[in-house]
């Protein structure tokens, strides 16, 4: 099976692509540039996507290989929100979204397997907490083989609520300048007389998360509720900072009657 490893350079306008069929060469890998998050930690992840033909709709192995500085695996790491690692795959428009969480096998290295939709370029945003150190957010362009869907243009939303299913989904805000910690509140009802929903349960140990990309996927943030205690709904409150204008795509998750459900939004940060 062909391997494949992108390198992502620093202002993230061009890949290239190195076959890596020999896994044990992983450890000379070159560090991708991080998106910019808190990044505090001396941890380097390697990337590497095994695929049968490099196509969409086939199952890839995706293997991310933590080191420190010295090429030398980071043994141990925190649980954030319930998991080791959690790994964001975009694609390069942000019309497709996906949230996994690769299981760890041991000597800094972490497993999952997953599928592209289609040809074109993705970003893997893998974040993950060495212990002792700070938390560390890294990513990693990837292409796919085969015909890419057109890109579709990131305009922000004019109304802030969504129908997903028989519910309506509401987002507000304080205000929406950069730089400047922000209340985000997502309100929930059901059905046509838009009962408040009261039954919502936790997800990944809260009652929900958010990931927010800017447009250019340079800029990443990834909260989870200021109340810990509130899991239920009808309403969901983060604290959240964008770190520069521009446009933004967020995606909330929320699980009700062990279904998970991902409500997408597209705004626009001022200064």
């Amino acid at each position: 099976m062909a391997c494949f490893f992108i390198l992502l350079s620093a202002c993230g306008s061009s890949a290239t692509t190195v076959d890596m069929s020999d896994m044990s060469g992983m450890s000379g890998m070159t560090m991708a540039s991080s998106v910019a998050h808190q990044h505090t930690s001396d941890a380097i992840a390697h990337f590497a996507v095994d695929s049968p033909h490099n196509l969409p709709k086939e199952i890839s192995n995706i293997t991310i290989l933590v080191q420190n500085k010295w090429n030398r695996p980071i043994e141990k790491f925190d649980v954030m929100h319930e998991k080791l690692m959690h790994l964001i795959v975009v694609s390069k428009d942000l019309s497709y979204f996906e949230h996994v969480h690769p299981t760890y096998a041991g000597a800094g290295r972490f497993d999952v397997q997953t599928s592209f939709p289609a040809g074109g370029y993705y970003q893997l945003i893998a974040d993950f907490t060495p212990t002792g150190s700070g938390e560390s957010v890294q990513s990693h362009w990837v292409t796919i083989d085969g015909k890419a869907p057109k890109n579709v243009k990131l305009l922000p939303d004019k109304r802030l609520t969504k129908q997903v299913g028989d519910k309506e989904v509401t987002l507000a805000f304080d205000h929406l300048m950069a730089g400047m910690e922000l209340d985000m509140v997502f309100s929930f009802t059901q059905g046509a007389a838009k009962t408040p929903v009261t039954n919502l349960q936790p997800y990944l140990g809260s009652v929900g998360h958010v990931v927010a990309i800017s447009e250019d996927g340079n800029d990443f943030v990834h909260v989870h509720p200021t109340d810990s205690e509130a899991t239920s709904g009808p309403t969901a409150a983060f604290k959240i900072v964008f770190p520069k204008k521009g446009i933004y795509k967020i995606w909330g998750q929320f699980q009700q009657n062990n279904e998970e459900f991902i409500v997408p939004y597209v705004i626009h940060v001022n200064l």
